[in-house]
């Protein structure tokens, strides 16, 4: 299981605006090439959002599900990046006295993802989501400030 946390200078709503707004999730999700389409609505439970992640000519298109959507403190979905198979991605966000505080926790749940999974698969996992985190407090803090 991979688990980053990152502070943010903005309040747990920054960040959820961030979420709120499928279309934005290529721009702080790591690997995601682009958006297909957002359900209406997302981000409620069982929503998807329909993207592909890759390099073309490599890219795959598959889709991300909400299992549970609790604003402005937690979301949690479920990845498919076939043919590696799912992933469950938990969002906390928790408020600080500087603003908040996000966690990603993930971990494979199917295919080849959780039968290799092992703590080099969970070391590459880390660093790209502590660059998603880097993203995703770029996208919330510049909005905030006005500048997204």
């Amino acid at each position: 299981m991979a688990v980053v946390s990152r502070d943010l200078s903005v309040g747990p709503q920054a960040v959820f605006d961030v979420f709120d707004d499928g279309w934005l999730f290529p721009l702080w999700v790591v690997g995601t090439s682009h958006m297909r389409a957002v359900d209406e609505n997302w981000p409620h439970k069982d929503a998807q959002l329909h993207h592909a992640f890759g390099a073309w000519p490599f890219v795959v298109r598959d889709s991300t599900v909400v299992l549970d959507y609790e604003p402005p403190k937690r979301l949690v979905v479920q990845a498919r990046a076939w043919p590696a198979g799912q992933a469950r991605i938990e969002l906390d966000v928790e408020e600080t006295s500087g603003g908040c505080r996000v966690t990603i926790t993930e971990f494979p749940v199917s295919g080849v993802g959780k039968a290799v999974h092992n703590p080099v698969f969970d070391a590459a996992l880390y660093r790209r989501n502590v660059e998603t985190l880097a993203r995703l407090a770029a996208l919330a803090e510049g909005r905030a400030a006005g500048q997204g």
